[in-house]
């Protein structure tokens, strides 16, 4: 877990996004006041404060963040972690390493779950991963095809992961998706992200509107709550620290 990297490879969709969300919103309100193409430009470069940006985070009309893609590379998270973030369909766009098309008998390299690092087994996990992808090898060598030999693979085999999503759809998947009630790495990636985002735009990716339904308000999961409620004003960052600590050993 502790070499899950992430990046956001346009950070100036981030700006983008920002400045065409506060436009759209002020396009409601004034569209009598816009007879031709420079009266929109005008509006559209017309500055803006930090606290309008704040302001139109919380509004109740997701339509206004949508008008941007935010393209974020995972580097070294398990196709465990693949198969649950895929859930995400709605304006979310995925690009994996394909276990078809690559071949891993040499180059197999695997994302440890925190737990383990936490007990000081890693060996013995590691040990278990090996052996499995020694049996891939020798299909492959066999002459199985990689896609079928891809079976054999665990589930801890590291990938890479574009995710291309709205602002909307990123603070949708990190508010959930960093709740106590996923797994480890799930959580990780997604506080790295969020963490990522929040660097790049504090008050559009705020606290107050990408963190997790318990600093919002409330938990959202009835009788499946974790019953260990994040604490009220967590950065990702602290949150990390808090909860990951030995990510930082």
């Amino acid at each position: 877990m502790n070499k899950i990297e992430i990046k956001v490879l346009n950070p100036e969709a981030v700006a983008l996004a920002e400045k065409t969300m506060v436009c759209a919103a002020r396009l409601t309100q004034r569209g009598h006041q816009i007879k031709r193409l420079a009266d929109f430009m005008e509006l559209y470069e017309k500055p803006y404060t930090e606290k309008t940006v704040q302001a139109m985070a919380q509004l109740p009309h997701p339509t206004i963040q949508k008008f941007a893609a935010i393209n974020v590379v995972v580097v070294g998270a398990s196709r465990r972690f693949l198969a649950q973030v895929t859930r995400h369909q709605n304006e979310v766009k995925f690009m994996s390493a394909s276990l078809q098309y690559s071949d891993y008998s040499n180059d197999a390299a695997f994302a440890i779950p925190y737990e383990v690092i936490a007990r000081h087994e890693e060996e013995v996990f590691l040990a278990t991963c090996r052996e499995s992808m020694e049996n891939y090898a020798s299909a492959v060598n066999m002459g199985l095809l990689n896609d079928a030999a891809g079976y054999m693979a665990p589930q801890a085999l590291r990938n890479v992961l574009l995710i291309s999503a709205t602002p909307y759809q990123w603070k949708h998947m990190i508010s959930q998706r960093i709740c106590r009630r996923n797994t480890s790495e799930t959580r990780i990636v997604f506080l790295k992200i969020w963490e990522e985002l929040y660097r790049l735009n504090p008050s559009l990716f705020s606290r107050n509107t990408t963190g997790p339904f318990c600093m919002q308000g409330g938990c959202k999961e009835g009788k499946m709550s974790c019953g260990n409620m994040l604490s009220d004003w967590m950065t990702p960052t602290e949150q990390l620290q808090t909860d990951f600590p030995l990510l930082y050993n």
